[in-house]
């Protein structure tokens, strides 16, 4: 037996320890995947939500009949809109809106949550509201105020940077691109047309003339 050779223990500790310390490596890749989110579903719903708001603002440029131009280069800087009339581009990119505007280029960044419609607001110059159906300002009541304020779950008084942070929190639990449904998404989108625009103090008025003097379609 003098030619069996014995194993020290130390090695066999070593082994030991590092069959665990793989175990463990394995176990950490394993809940990380696990928990993590698919980088594909990410990509996924980042270029549906893209692509809904580039229909959202389509739909509305068409509606007001202005010319536009769809991944458009301005400079050094591809938009994804380009009103060609107004020399005004739209875009989505923070720091393409910073160069633009350091450029001297009307440039509109339009944010995850905002609405197409609410483009309007923004352009530098007056639009007439498209015929979407019935005008819900014409109709606004002290009620539908108040239901609007409570379902951004805000008191009637806020402000219109307390609505605007509000309904940045509400759309992003409401938004169908985040698991959300497009009812809740809609009403959140109601709500805050009627608490923003009260919160400006455009409130209802019964002559229609005294909304025209005060604001020509979506105002700027």
């Amino acid at each position: 037996m003098a030619g069996i050779s014995v194993v020290p223990w130390w090695v066999l500790v070593g082994v030991a320890l590092g069959a665990l310390a793989s175990v463990g490596v394995a176990l950490v890749f394993y809940l990380g995947s696990r928990m993590s989110p698919p980088r594909e579903q990410a990509t996924t719903e980042s270029s549906s939500g893209t692509t809904r708001r580039r229909e959202e603002i389509r739909t509305y440029l068409t509606a007001i009949d202005e010319r536009f131009r769809e991944d458009h280069a301005v400079g050094d800087v591809s938009v994804p809109f380009y009103l060609p009339a107004r020399d005004v581009a739209v875009t989505f990119d923070a720091h393409d809106y910073f160069r633009l505007k350091g450029e001297g280029v009307h440039a509109i960044l339009c944010e995850h949550e905002m609405p197409g419609r609410g483009l309007g607001r923004r352009l530098p110059f007056d639009v007439t509201e498209p015929e979407w159906g019935p005008d819900p300002r014409r109709s606004r009541t002290p009620e539908s105020v108040e239901a609007a304020f409570s379902e951004l779950d805000l008191p009637t008084d806020a402000d219109v940077d307390e609505v605007k942070r509000a309904y940045r929190e509400r759309v992003k639990q409401a938004h169908p691109d985040r698991g959300g449904d497009e009812e809740a998404f809609q009403r959140v989108q109601a709500a805050y047309a009627t608490a923003s625009d009260h919160a400006d103090g455009e409130t209802t008025r019964p002559d229609p003339r005294d909304r025209r003097e005060a604001s020509s379609g979506f105002g700027r």
